[in-house]
């Protein structure tokens, strides 16, 4: 039986995806890291939740369109797959809100969903928090009115203005309050803690379950696939080839 591959790390672990799916969990994706997996795995189908960017090229969108080609399914959520997935409309199938998201606002930031994380040693363990779940946190205390408009807002600029290695809820909340509001800081970060909304895990799940029940779209077959130079060239430079 040909296995399902999923690649994730910081935002649901190996372990953790392992309570949903039956299948073969791979480290975030990077450039080439696609081709690798069908090469080795024959896969019958790809989901796209974490994918690297720091230290090396980012996964390609060439690579997912080949896969597809073959008639192999991929899939997108939570994080870069939700990002890749709405670039690759309508040939990749996307799952979750982030994935909603970033196709009804094409010009969205991309480190929206990024954060620092661990080595492979340490399971890809978060060190920061995405700026997605942190705006839903917000957006979730102040609706049940925990926070004054006031602060909503200046929450949500301290997010903005940080760089996604900085980013996490200790740092929001200690730049936010600088502009003199209501809340002490530690208040406001038991508020926050008390109704943390960890929206990409939550869509990682959705897409974990849909991969396992295998009745997922099947998307639209690409007629044709024209493997450029530069495709080829990406893939020397992470020592495969077709």
């Amino acid at each position: 039986m040909r296995p399902k591959l999923v690649f994730t790390g910081p935002t649901i672990s190996h372990a953790e995806a392992h309570e949903t799916f039956e299948g073969i969990c791979l480290p975030p994706a990077a450039q080439g890291s696609i081709v690798w997996a069908v090469q080795h795995f024959d896969p019958a189908a790809i989901l796209l939740i974490d994918g690297s960017f720091q230290t090396e090229p980012a996964v390609r969108h060439k690579e997912i369109l080949w896969a597809l080609s073959l008639g192999i399914p991929v899939i997108g959520a939570a994080s870069m797959g939700a990002l890749r997935a709405a670039e690759l409309f309508p040939h990749m199938q996307g799952v979750g809100l982030v994935y909603r998201w970033y196709r009804r606002f094409a010009f969205a930031r991309d480190d929206a969903v990024a954060v620092l994380h661990g080595p492979a040693e340490l399971n890809f363990a978060p060190l920061t928090q995405a700026m997605i779940d942190l705006r839903m946190t917000v957006r979730s205390a102040y609706r049940q009115r925990l926070l004054s408009a006031n602060l909503r807002a200046s929450l949500d600029r301290a997010a903005n203005r940080l760089n996604f290695r900085d980013r996490t809820l200790v740092r929001v909340v200690d730049d936010a309050l600088r502009e003199g509001h209501e809340f002490f800081a530690k208040e406001c970060r038991a508020i926050l803690a008390s109704v943390f909304v960890q929206q990409k895990k939550k869509d990682a799940i959705d897409a974990l379950r849909l991969l396992q029940r295998e009745d997922f779209r099947r998307q639209p077959e690409l007629a044709s696939l024209t493997l450029t130079a530069v495709f080829t060239r990406d893939l020397e430079d992470a020592g495969l080839s077709l």
